[in-house]
């Protein structure tokens, strides 16, 4: 049996309430820009979203890479990508389960 202490990585990275609701925005895009992020999650702050891309990036999970001047895009890498069977399963059971 797998310890408790083993999932640390990943709580530390999913375990708060925007991350996973951020994350599942990249399952059918292969890059996704800051203003649409913000507007598919609605009631974001732009501070808390901008500090989560950031804490995404420093993880290794997404990748920012600049368009213009002004704006960027976001990207999975492939630590990233290996998240989304995960929230996959998350979706599946909060489908399974979100009445009961």
């Amino acid at each position: 049996m797998k310890q408790v202490g083993e999932i640390n990585a990943a709580t530390d990275i999913l375990g708060d309430k925007w991350t996973p609701k951020l994350l599942r925005f990249f399952m059918h895009a292969e890059t996704v820009r800051f203003c649409q992020l913000q507007d598919l999650a609605g009631d974001i702050n732009p501070r808390t979203l901008s500090a989560r891309l950031v804490k995404l990036e420093q993880h290794g999970v997404i990748k920012k890479r600049p368009t213009t001047a002004s704006r960027c895009e976001y990207m999975l890498t492939k630590k990233g990508k290996d998240l989304l069977p995960i929230l996959e399963s998350m979706h599946d059971w909060s489908t399974k389960y979100a009445s009961a």
